[in-house]
């Protein structure tokens, strides 16, 4: 009741009500001296009536959002009448003015930079940024196989969201690497093996993804029908792989054995495999990448 016996900090609880401001943000607003502001923003927050976050150099205040139930009715007895005061009309509308402008700035910003933003976003959260959004769509109780899983590098990246990955290779160099890798992801379970016949149990894993891997086998559909085995009913395979292309080269300097892949091909493999709802998706083109265009397919093992 001390607290809110101050029309002046009520007048501020009001504002930070609607959101967030800064000191200097709120001295604008409720031309009150700084020091004015400075001294009621603590008394606000020593009682618990506002927050506060640190950012950068700023300090941004809000009303508390864990209010006990007694403290809501109170402010539900004392802000009809801070409400009505002249004052509150004008620092609503300055504060409306202060938002805009917060906003102003940032569509300045992006106006500015729109031509390197690309740049930008990589530079400060990497190339691959745009991807993190899908980790959220995860099963985080899922088996996952990384079948051909190489050095573990997208193990890696999908463990923190699943239940268990269990990754397989067959060269004990590239697993040796991976172990180095998954040093912290006690949940990825390196196996040695091949495609054409897995270390994996019947009906072991929810997702079976070959991730640049299917034009390094001999025998695509039995990769394909040894992936299907290891599905749950109603588990998913996905492949990502070149698109066909011309690169002669390929074979010999890193052990191509397919040139890529077209839609036919793999429809015909899938539905072999015994695979159903298949769907094939190319890949945007990476303006940075060297190699093919690629594509995404999936599939599914029957209910």
């Amino acid at each position: 009741m001390s607290a809110l016996g101050d029309i002046a900090r009520g007048r501020l609880l009001l504002l930070l009500e609607q959101g967030e401001f800064t000191v200097s943000e709120l001295v604008l607003i409720s031309q009150l001296p700084q020091s004015t502001v400075s001294r009621h923003l603590k008394i606000l927050s020593d009682d618990g009536w506002v927050t506060s976050r640190a950012s950068g150099t700023s300090r941004y205040y809000k009303m508390a959002g864990s209010l006990e139930s007694a403290a809501y009715e109170l402010w539900g007895l004392v802000r009809p009448d801070v409400a009505a005061a002249g004052s509150a009309a004008a620092d609503d509308e300055r504060a409306r003015a202060v938002l805009s402008g917060r906003r102003g700035r940032s569509r300045k910003f992006f106006s500015s930079v729109a031509q390197r933003w690309d740049g930008v976003r990589a530079e400060l959260f990497g190339s691959d940024s745009e991807m993190f959004p899908l980790f959220g769509l995860l099963d985080p109780t899922a088996t996952v196989g990384d079948l051909g899983a190489g050095t573990a590098h997208f193990s890696a990246r999908v463990a923190p969201f699943v239940g268990t990955v269990v990754a397989v290779d067959a060269s004990e160099q590239m697993l040796e690497a991976a172990r180095i890798r998954l040093e912290d992801a006690p949940n990825v379970d390196l196996r040695r093996g091949e495609l054409e016949n897995l270390p994996i149990d019947d009906g072991e894993l929810d997702v079976a993804v070959l991730l640049l891997v299917l034009h390094y086998v001999v025998d695509p559909e039995l990769v394909l029908a040894e992936a299907r085995r290891t599905l749950k009913p109603g588990g998913r395979v996905v492949v990502v792989d070149m698109r066909r292309h011309s690169r002669e080269g390929y074979p010999e300097e890193m052990g191509h054995v397919w040139p890529g892949f077209d839609e036919a091909q793999l429809t015909g493999w899938h539905q072999d495999a015994g695979l159903t709802d298949f769907a094939y998706r190319p890949l945007p083109a990476r303006p940075e990448a060297s190699g093919p265009p690629l594509f995404v397919t999936s599939a599914s093992r029957p209910s």
